[in-house]
């Protein structure tokens, strides 16, 4: 029976390592690039940018379609019943009739004032500011796809240091226990050695949350299920260690100012409003247009005259005197007049050309063409406000880069100077030549260095992404 038991133990324990195994395996190993692609792939706000740019191609093909000429028909049919009055005579009667017209009218325009052509013009520019704010949006979602990555593997680093320190901690309150059972330390020192162990648990809790919130933000801009399990992969140290730092901030600029993705977007945007202007100067010219047309009509109440043996007159006397023969006309015969021959009977054609010629209109064409320049050089300030707000972003990101490497050199040195001291107040700690009070505040400086070295090697890596965003270049880790 016992040994059913412990069986049953054993199959459970097997499958439930074989489920956890089965888990991890089933977490899905993330790569920048992954992560990059992904966004690309499936961040929603690159694809409403995309639906933009589909409108934009919409605008700039209906553009070119106004050159076309413009054909419309109309059609329209009446029955009408009732008492009318007889045309020419005071007399009513009551009829019934079925009419029928149709028309056709052909434009085409010829000349206004050039509007067609620079409206074509203008919309393929907008086309391109479109274009230019999607590749916009892609490339600053790659830069914070990189920052947030950069920044899960500051906080991995953070949560490994966190981990060390509570196993630090916890062997300092086993030795503590112990020194405090026979006497060498007081319950004050263990107490001192206790907190410690929470001080760490505390920043593990911490490092953890932040981990985990970055690798959500991750999945976010991924368009990820935020409870996907997945596993972030790290990349060479050593490249990462290897990262360019000396940076000429003119030269920065000066490349910058080609490729940045915000100046080119406002260089793009003053040409539309440039082109604003031509559109609306073309109010003050003639508008030519060439027009045709054709059209015919059907009525049920419509006969035709038919010739024939009746038509001739009757003799029914002569005048003696004049011997004049006297006829009596026979009365006429009418058919139905069919529907295909009234339509070729009274179809009619027309062409012509129409010159709508501006005068005054209550200054509408001048205020506009003065909107227009307006709206050019503030477009005009906006590119300038755009590079300049570049230059300055550069030149701080130079001299941010420069004190990341100096803090980062700093904070190396204080590790190195703290791990030292650490082990030697561990030393002597360990025989009582220290008490717990300056051996927990060694641990604390050597706990805060390691933390700022890892948060410091990274922010150089950052700063550096950074430059490499402004010059163009792809960013990869």
């Amino acid at each position: 029976m016992i040994k059913d038991i412990l069986g049953r133990i054993s199959m459970c324990c097997l499958l439930f390592l074989a489920m956890s195994s089965l888990k991890a395996n089933a977490q899905e190993k993330i790569t920048l690039q992954i992560a990059v692609d992904r966004t690309i792939a499936n961040n929603l706000t690159i694809k409403q940018a995309q639906v933009n740019e589909q409108l934009g191609i919409a605008d700039y093909q209906q553009a070119k379609n106004n050159m076309l000429p413009s054909l419309n028909a109309t059609t329209n049919g009446g029955y009408n019943f009732g008492r009318s009055q007889v045309a020419g005579v005071f007399s009513y009667t009551s009829s019934t009739s079925l009419n029928i017209n149709g028309s056709a009218q052909l434009d085409f325009t010829l000349y206004q004032g050039g509007q067609l052509r620079n409206q074509i013009i203008q919309n393929k520019l907008l086309l391109d500011v479109d274009k230019g704010q999607t590749s916009k949006i892609k490339n600053d979602l790659i830069l914070n796809v990189v920052t947030d990555y950069l920044q899960i593997l500051t906080n991995q680093d953070l949560v490994t240091a966190a981990k060390q320190q509570i196993d630090l901690a916890n062997q300092t309150l086993e030795k503590s226990n112990i020194s405090f059972k026979v006497g060498n330390q007081t319950l004050a020192d263990l107490s001192q050695a206790k907190a410690q162990v929470s001080t760490a648990t505390l920043n593990l809790t911490t490092a953890q949350n932040q981990l985990d919130l970055s690798i959500l933000i991750l999945k976010q801009y991924m368009e990820m299920d935020p409870y996907a399990p997945i596993t972030i992969e790290r990349p060479d140290v050593s490249k990462l260690n290897d990262v360019k730092t000396a940076y000429d901030p003119n030269d920065v600029v000066k490349t910058a100012l080609t490729v940045n993705p915000d100046v080119l977007l406002a260089e793009l945007q003053q040409k539309t409003y440039e082109q604003a202007i031509s559109i609306a100067k073309g109010y003050y010219y003639p508008t030519v247009t060439l027009f045709g047309g054709a059209s015919s009509s059907y009525s049920n109440q419509l006969t035709t005259h038919v010739v024939g043996e009746n038509d001739i007159a009757q003799l029914i006397g002569i005048v003696q005197a004049t011997s004049q023969a006297v006829v009596v006309p026979n009365s006429p015969v009418y058919a139905p007049y069919s529907a295909f021959n009234q339509i070729r009977d009274n179809f009619n054609q027309s062409i012509g050309l129409n010159i709508q010629i501006p005068i005054f209109n209550k200054f509408n064409t001048r205020t506009g063409v003065r909107k227009a320049q307006l709206n050019y050089q503030n477009a005009q300030l906006n590119t300038q406000i755009s590079k300049n707000n570049l230059s300055k972003t550069i030149i701080q990101a130079v001299l941010d880069l420069s004190a990341a490497e100096k803090q980062y050199q700093s904070a190396q040195q204080t590790y190195a100077a703290n791990k030292d001291a650490l082990n030697v107040t561990k030393q002597r700690y360990d025989v009582g030549l220290v008490n717990s009070l300056d051996y927990n505040t060694a641990v604390t400086n050597f706990n805060k260095s390691e933390n700022d070295m890892i948060e410091a090697r990274y922010a150089v890596i950052f700063r550096s992404k950074i430059i490499d965003y402004y010059l163009g270049k792809t960013i990869t880790l």
